[in-house]
């Protein structure tokens, strides 16, 4: 088509009066009474004036407690106990103890997070070389593993697997394997962590063995890629989840006094309740220190209610992960896309970040949520199944597994958890959830950087260099979106491919 015939039809449209919108703002798409899912949209890009590493993903998890890295884990028993709290925090995250247990057992968990050392992994992955050896092992080790003579910690330190998979050999020691590889510095457990941050630089090291003067191990340091999520103490933060019945009123006294949890989240299907309004309430109260994350909720009405009540942040979702099934057992709900737009910007102008809980499959998804309003995202299904997550590997059909979980599932309501979908009381159990497995995913060490740096990418296409310039031009108008068709999403994935191999990074 010539330039000529363009500009011809460009004139014939503003003859007519016709109007021609590209793209359009998200006030106009998202005010259409029309629910939509991350994959529904897409954004148009914006203006690149800077480099993808210039990115920064800084936030705001509460009104108080700031972030270096935008992605929490969810407090379900098959996602967060101590070790993924630990990783999270360590990735400038944070991770949300679940409350399907003992009120003793969560105490002891958040102490846990709370007393290890920084910049340390929490626990290790110890091989023998005879266990080096088995295939199976050899597979475990490629998350990264120490070698020594016993085969844990404290004995002779003899090598390590790096995250790579190469191997390396401690001195004095003879190849592990054939042919010999690169060497493994000698590091004495009273080496500083910036010293062996500095160490891990100049080796190109993900990780890095610490021994005693007679070369046994003693601990494993890891290579900081961000800033880890500290205290006011230099310790990790941490957060956990409560109901809204009266034991867990006590819960909190006890999570606050004996374990001094950072954060709590009131844990519901449906925040938008007067329990939880008179929780909330009360806990502002009794501990006026500590942030309150409300939820969830899914509406501008809803959230106006709880940040009302006091709520230092909202968590936003119902009925859009994996394993939850409330919208077809229940009947209500909202598209999370359509859900973080609404309730943000009621959010925002009241000065309240807002987590968004839900839906979650890939980065895209993560950048989608970002720039329509959340502070932070959560996640489950992406973390479940990673080394990190609770429960032991199993196999089934020859792949490995781990159980994952839905809270409303039947099998997790009967640990505990129906006062999370007000079913405590009822005589018949209504499950708004299901229970499964998923493939092992390795390491959130692997995983957390890889979406983190996809984050920062998209948000260069889209012209933002931070969260709030994000929120700017969104809230301006300047930022386009669009509807994608069926035929649009499936153009926008991999298609046309006899076979082809999806590696991430």
């Amino acid at each position: 088509m010539s330039a000529a015939t363009i500009m011809n039809g460009q004139d014939h449209q503003e003859q007519c009066g016709e109007e021609v919108a590209d793209g359009l703002s998200a006030a106009r798409l998202f005010g259409q009474g029309i629910t939509y899912t991350y994959d529904d949209v897409i954004f148009h890009p914006g203006h690149i004036y800077f480099a993808a590493h210039e990115v920064s993903l800084a936030t705001q998890l509460t009104r108080e407690i700031k972030l270096a890295s935008p992605v929490v884990s969810s407090p379900m028993d098959t996602v967060t106990e101590a070790d993924m709290a630990i990783m999270m925090a360590s990735l400038g995250g944070i991770g949300f103890v679940h409350y399907n247990m003992p009120l003793e057992q969560q105490v002891q968990t958040v102490q846990k997070v709370k007393q290890q050392a920084v910049g340390f992994v929490a626990n290790p992955v110890v091989l023998s070389r005879e266990m080096l050896a088995g295939t199976n092992q050899e597979k475990q080790a490629s998350n990264g593993a120490c070698i020594t003579d016993t085969g844990a910690v404290g004995g002779r330190l003899q090598g390590m697997v790096t995250l790579s998979g190469q191997v390396l050999t401690a001195e004095g020691v003879g190849a592990l394997t054939q042919p010999r590889q690169n060497m493994l510095p000698k590091v004495l457990d009273t080496t500083s962590l910036e010293e062996a941050q500095t160490i891990m630089a100049e080796h190109q090291l993900q990780s890095l063995p610490l021994v005693d003067q007679d070369g046994k191990l003693v601990k494993v340091a890891y290579k900081q890629i961000v800033a880890p999520s500290l205290d006011s103490q230099g310790r990790y933060l941490v957060g956990a989840a409560v109901g809204t019945r009266q034991e867990d009123r006590t819960r909190v006294d006890q999570l606050r006094s004996q374990a001094e949890v950072d954060v709590v989240i009131l844990d519901s299907s449906q925040g938008d309740s007067t329990y939880q309004i008179e929780m909330l309430q009360h806990l502002k109260k009794a501990h006026p220190g500590l942030q309150v994350i409300a939820g969830n909720v899914v509406t501008g009405a809803q959230a106006r209610r709880l940040i009302a009540a006091g709520a230092d942040a909202l968590r936003v979702g119902m009925g859009s992960g994996s394993i939850c099934t409330t919208q077809e057992v229940c009947a209500v709900g909202r598209g999370q896309a359509t859900a973080v737009y609404h309730v943000g910007r009621v959010a925002r102008a009241a000065g309240v970040p807002i987590i968004a809980d839900g839906g979650v499959q890939n980065s895209g998804h993560i950048v989608k949520a970002l720039a329509l309003g959340a502070s932070t995202v959560m996640c489950g299904s992406m973390f479940a199944g990673t080394t990190e997550a609770p429960g032991e590997y199993f196999t089934v059909n020859g792949t490995k597994v781990k159980k994952y979980r839905g809270m409303g599932s039947l099998e997790a309501m009967q640990k505990g958890s129906e006062s999370r979908y007000y079913g405590d009381t009822q005589h018949i159990k209504i499950a708004q959830g299901v229970s499964g497995t998923v493939k092992d995913k390795g390491s959130i060490r692997q995983t957390v950087p890889f979406l983190l740096q996809a984050t920062r990418q998209g948000f260069q296409d889209l012209g933002a260099k931070d969260l709030p310039s994000a929120h700017q031009l969104l809230q301006s108008g300047q930022m386009r979106v669009e509807c994608r068709t069926g035929s649009a999403q499936a153009e926008g994935g991999v298609h046309d491919m006899y076979s082809f191999d999806k590696v991430r990074w």
